[in-house]
């Protein structure tokens, strides 16, 4: 088949390459950037996203969105707060194409998942969509070091075929049909990790870590089961695994974002330096707003939404979760 990536970032030049290895498929990268493209395309790298790793040779770059058009699937790897503007900017049409997405997060202006925001102004049918999520980071995927993840659809043949195409010795793929859950875990999970980098940063320790990291997926959980989730999806790939990996990773740059605000940089410095985007930042405001929207309980994603928007600092908002009310535990 012919599998077209709209976008050339970090994660989808590393599922490009599982791809490639199976030396059966036309792989391509389309981006809006002509020095990615010409990197790849020439020198077999994507030093922009991914560093100095080698890429197949079989492996084409494209600034042509006829190359999008010609695809048999498309596979959705633009941050989500662009894929919008990037489909009406370049006059993208993904209508009866069947589309994976693995972009991770929710549209703040619209509070759409990328399922949501394909159907809106594409108009991608739920049986020609999957979202393929889970602990991955690009950086040890292109080095073969086994992964897994979850291929999620509404259609369960598609999920099985997305399962199919993506599976290779080193990297295992799980099926299922929550489609909400999938997307949402991968969305929730950025926002507790800028959490627990903000709790790095205050040279916190494993014991705090924990604690985040297991009422933050209670929390993901509280939202996905009122928006029509399986609680349950949250406890697999989606939630609890792709939670862990990254709160913890050096790789994961949510993290990292809030590892600097909690040694005391401003989210404005932040952005200065950094080309590659950490979802997890727009993904706040989201979770705020569909939080207040459903009116589910989440003072984790509250209380990084004060410190990254509301002037609060790292250290009081470590207090005000603290020192919260006890109550009984509850999932």
């Amino acid at each position: 088949m012919k599998i077209t990536f709209l976008g050339a970032g970090g994660w989808g030049t590393a599922l490009a390459c599982v791809l490639a290895d199976q030396q059966q498929h036309d792989v391509v990268l389309w981006t809006f950037e002509d020095d990615v493209a010409e990197a790849i395309q020439t020198k077999h790298v994507n030093p922009a996203y991914l560093g100095d790793v080698e890429l197949a040779p079989s492996i084409r770059a494209s600034t042509d969105v006829s190359e999008i058009q010609s695809a048999d699937v498309v596979i959705v790897s633009t941050p989500t707060q662009f894929i919008r503007s990037a489909v009406n900017k370049y006059g993208i049409d993904l209508t009866n194409k069947r589309v994976v997405s693995v972009s991770k997060g929710v549209e703040v202006d619209t509070e759409m998942r990328v399922s949501e925001i394909l159907r809106d102004c594409c108009g991608v049918r739920s049986r020609d969509f999957a979202v393929l999520t889970g602990p991955s980071h690009a950086e040890e995927v292109v080095r073969k070091m086994p992964t897994t993840v979850l291929a999620a659809s509404r259609s369960i043949d598609f999920a099985h075929e997305v399962q199919r195409l993506f599976t290779t010795p080193y990297f295992r793929v799980y099926h299922s049909s929550d489609v909400i859950g999938a997307e949402l875990g991968g969305a929730l999970k950025n926002v507790i990790a800028i959490s627990a980098g903000i709790l790095d940063g205050l040279g916190m320790g494993d014991n705090t870590k924990a604690a985040l990291i297991t009422r933050g997926l209670a929390e993901m959980a509280r939202l996905g089961e009122e928006m029509g989730a399986n609680p349950a999806t949250f406890s697999g790939l989606s939630g609890m695994g792709d939670l862990i990996v990254t709160c913890n990773s050096q790789h994961s740059r949510n993290r990292s974002v809030g590892e600097r605000i909690g040694r005391g940089e401003t989210l404005e410095q932040i952005r200065k330096d950094q080309r590659k985007v950490a979802e997890g930042v727009s993904t706040t405001l989201s979770a705020k707003k569909l939080a207040d929207h459903y009116k589910v309980e989440m003072p984790i994603v509250d209380a990084v939404h004060q410190v990254l928007f509301e002037g609060l600092s790292p250290k009081e908002a470590t207090n005000l979760l603290f020192t919260r009310p006890a109550k009984a535990e509850k999932w």
